[in-house]
């Protein structure tokens, strides 16, 4: 049990311990002195900051993948589109053949 220094009073308020004047300087020795907290939350921020450019290369990457499948899903037809595209082929192969290229079977 926590003895707070003479003439000082001794409460428990929300399962929080307190002295008047002593609790909140012990608490910060402790933390100050002990070392291990300290350490292990600069461990921690430091493999966070590590970790930060993977997570972002990963969370792009997701962010590309998803924008492509986005379009492939919305990807327009458009019918008549790929009927003029068939004219200009068939166009171009009898313009070739004229000249004399061989562009193949049909």
């Amino acid at each position: 049990m926590h003895r707070c220094r003479s003439n000082e009073t001794y409460r428990e308020d929300f399962g929080v311990i307190a002295c008047s004047n002593c609790c909140l300087d012990r608490l910060v020795a402790d933390i100050n002195y002990s070392g291990e907290l300290y350490l292990a939350v600069i461990l921690s921020l430091l493999l966070s900051l590590l970790q930060l450019p993977l997570y972002l290369i990963v969370s792009l990457g997701c962010y590309g993948l998803l924008m492509v499948g986005v379009g492939l899903m919305n990807f327009p037809t458009c019918p008549q589109e790929a009927l003029f595209l068939q004219q200009d082929i068939v166009e171009a192969r009898e313009f070739l053949k004229k000249k004399g290229v061989d562009v193949g079977s049909d």
